[in-house]
């Protein structure tokens, strides 16, 4: 936009009644604008843009513009012309907008089209309604060339040239046939490939330069095992060629319909998939046997075939080409010398009621001998049956028949249970928001990408079907199992306890949360599943268990992790938070960081787990209010009591575990008088890092562990410091505990 300008004009006439226009459609991006309709100068609000939440990207806003307020997404009808004015309203809005237009939408408009070919304009000749009308005045009729031919359009008719043809239909002589000097009847080559996977690929088709008759019959094979795929024209995926009947299935890979392939293929139907016919040449049965050196039918037991389709008009029919056919008694491949050999149609079933006699390239019947009839399941006469064997076979035909009525019944109330399952998962994926998941997960690329929808099947066979015996442990919000996928990664499957509606809303949270989080020392998320009636999370598999597991196992085993290590395990936890909070895309405070919620690998290395009780907040707030949520012992005492949620909650609960790193004490424990006591005050009342540990105070590693523990535990009387900054100097002084 321009400064001072708030009116800009978007318009457009079609060039004349010759042209016209396919329905439009535009997305208009921008930021508090007023879009208005110019009729016989008269102006008319047809839509309006609002924008206040700056961190809106732009591209959401205009792939999303029928659910995003910053857009306007509008239809033009098509053949008309359309006048638009938009109407800058920044002056307008209120004076809090206006300081925080930190939003890319703020200075600028953005049009672009929505539909698959964009703004697309057609032609045609209109001096008459429609081809017959147009043939009533020759001296005027633009078909002018003698292979063309006429169709009809909305309001007029263009010209084409004929199947066979090419070049310009509205010049004398314009369309010119084409020939077909470029098939070659023999292959040049002995040794062709002729299977791509467990596809055969017979003459006149090929893989490899000399081994097929024209370019149009190159196929490419993606891959020769069994897993191979045939390419057609590097457009089209080839399911089966039928060399007897000409055709070729194929799906397309580019969606180009009728006529818009080469000269030896015709696709009849537009879409992904169709019967494709083939041709050899674009030449009559005559004129292809004139020249035999270029004739496709090789074989001296085969003719040729003369191939027509209906026109674009779908009235008449228009001739394409020939192509070759094994004659009546052989089957084969025509395209080759030896290729259509004769065949024993007696083997061919219920050929003749009677006795088959084979012939070279034909075959007789005669009729069955007395007393003896035609069996058409054994093909050939056997004796007649007697009244008995008939009433046998009527009584087991009725057995069999009740056998099937049951097998029908059964079949169909296993399918009725399959459909009551499947509306069931459907219905579960509805309760547990699966919609507004796959919202969240397509809004952020990285998101839509790593993040995965399982189906139940994959999770339960990766499970053993949940056994009880894969279970590895108890997160804050469900059981986890141990699950080796088909591939043979293994994961960890989080199942919800319970199915309560704020346990699905924390469920999803924890899905938005992780899929946006990429750091070494939080635990990855893979994917979900959303059709049963407990949410299922599937995540990183770590190994070794919590930290809280290794600081509070029994010694007597013999194993633990030295001084260095938690030290090591404190920092990387505190590198996580300090991420979570400052270095991520959006602000995430955890809300439950303990001991039992980082992981430890096969290295030992910390993974921060367990988002379900997380909350995003956007990089411009330093606070929330919120329900207070956590785990007693780490709770910070200050969100405790204002509600007022901070990075500031998750240092404090950082805090706790140090203390308990250091002390090997529980959050929470019983004092030998039989007093319950927290952690967190014990350490602040008995100042260990004072007077009375006096003699621990030689050692470096832990004064300076001490030092972090008063700074994340005390009580905040000041609030300039944000949580993020406080979670980077905590960072660095536990960096200070493995440089000591």
């Amino acid at each position: 936009m321009q400064p001072g300008v708030s009116v800009y004009n978007l318009s457009l006439k079609l060039p004349g009644k010759s042209f016209s226009r396919e329905t439009t459609i535009l997305n208009i991006t921008g930021y508090d604008l007023g879009i208005y309709s110019v009729e016989d100068d008269a102006t008319r609000l047809i839509c309006s843009t609002v924008c206040l939440d700056p961190g809106i990207p732009e591209m959401v806003a205009m792939h999303n513009c029928e659910s995003t307020s910053g857009c306007c997404h509008l239809y033009m009808e098509s053949n008309t012309s359309f006048h638009l004015k938009l109407v800058n309203n920044h002056s307008k809005s209120n004076i809090g907008a206006l300081s925080n237009h930190t939003s890319k939408l703020w200075d600028r408009i953005s049009i672009a089209s929505d539909g698959p070919s964009g703004l697309l304009l057609w032609w045609q000749i209109v001096d008459q309604s429609n081809c017959v009308a147009a043939k009533k005045n020759m001296a005027d009729y633009a078909c002018i060339s003698e292979h063309s031919e006429c169709f009809h359009g909305s309001h007029g008719y263009i010209c084409m040239c004929n199947y066979g043809y090419t070049g310009n239909p509205y010049f004398p002589d314009g369309c010119s046939k084409l020939d077909d000097r470029g098939y070659n009847p023999i292959p040049s080559r002995a040794d062709c490939t002729r299977w791509c996977g467990n596809a055969s690929v017979q003459f006149p088709f090929g893989l490899e330069e000399g081994c097929f008759a024209s370019e149009d019959f190159h196929l490419n094979c993606t891959n020769t095992t069994s897993s191979g795929a045939l390419i057609l024209l590097k457009a089209k995926h080839v399911i089966g060629i039928n060399i007897a009947e000409g055709t070729v299935n194929v799906t397309s890979l580019d969606q180009q319909g009728m006529y818009s392939m080469t000269e030896n293929f015709v696709f009849p139907i537009p879409g992904s998939f169709s019967s494709a016919q083939w041709v050899a040449a674009n030449r009559s049965c005559f004129e292809a046997q004139q020249n035999s050196s270029r004739y496709a039918c090789m074989s001296i037991n085969s003719k040729c075939v003369e191939v027509s389709v209906k026109d674009l008009n779908f009235v008449h029919r228009v001739y394409v080409g020939y192509r070759c056919k094994c004659s009546d008694g052989f089957q084969g491949n025509p395209y080759i010398q030896t290729g259509c050999q004769d065949i024993n149609e007696c083997l061919q079933p219920n050929k003749c009621k009677g006795i088959c006699h084979n012939t070279k390239e034909n075959f007789s019947c005669t009729e069955c001998p007395r007393k003896t009839e035609y069996d058409p399941l054994k093909m050939q006469c056997t004796k007649r049956q007697q009244p008995l064997l008939l009433g046998i076979i009527i009584g087991l035909s009725c057995g069999f028949g009740t056998l099937f009525l049951s097998f029908s019944a059964a079949l169909l109330i296993r399918r009725w249970k399959r459909n009551v399952q499947k509306q069931l998962r459907k219905n579960y994926f509805q309760k547990n928001q699966g919609l507004l998941l796959e919202t969240l997960i397509s809004l952020d690329e990285s998101a839509n990408e790593n993040t995965k929808i399982f189906p139940l099947e994959e999770l339960e066979k990766a499970t053993n079907n949940f056994d009880p015996t894969r279970i590895i442990g108890h997160g804050g919000h469900g059981m986890v199992y141990k699950g080796i996928l088909s591939d043979q990664r293994v994961f960890a499957i989080k199942k919800s306890k319970v199915i309560e509606e704020s346990e699905i809303s924390q469920f999803i949270n924890e899905v938005a949360v992780l899929s946006q989080i990429n750091h070494r020392n939080i635990v990855k998320l893979f994917g979900c599943c959303l059709v049963t009636e407990v949410p299922l999370l599937v995540y990183d598999y770590v190994s070794s268990g919590s930290l809280s597991e290794v600081l509070h196992a029994d010694s007597s085993d013999g194993f633990s992790l030295s001084w260095g290590d938690y030290l090591r395990i404190a920092l990387e936890t505190a590198g996580a938070l300090s991420y979570l909070h400052s270095s991520a895309s959006i602000s995430i405070f955890h809300r439950d960081v303990k001991s039992s919620n980082i992981l430890l690998d096969v290295n030992y290395t910390a993974k921060v787990s367990d988002f379900g009780a997380s909350r995003l907040v956007p990089i411009n707030q330093t606070h929330i209010v919120t329900n207070v949520q956590g785990t007693f012992g780490y709770l910070d005492p200050e969100y405790f009591h204002t509600r007022q949620l901070n990075g500031k909650s998750d240092v404090y609960s950082f805090g706790v575990v140090l203390v308990e790193l250091l002390l090997r004490m529980k959050p929470v424990f019983t004092s030998e008088s039989g007093t319950v006591k927290s952690l967190s005050n014990y350490f602040l009342q008995e100042f260990w890092c004072g007077p009375r540990g006096s003699n621990r105070g030689r050692d470096e590693h832990y004064r300076l562990t001490c030092r972090a523990m008063l700074e994340a535990t005390r009580r905040r009387k000041t609030n300039h410091e944000t949580g993020g900054d406080r979670t980077a100097d905590f960072a660095n002084k536990t960096d200070e505990l493995i440089s000591a």
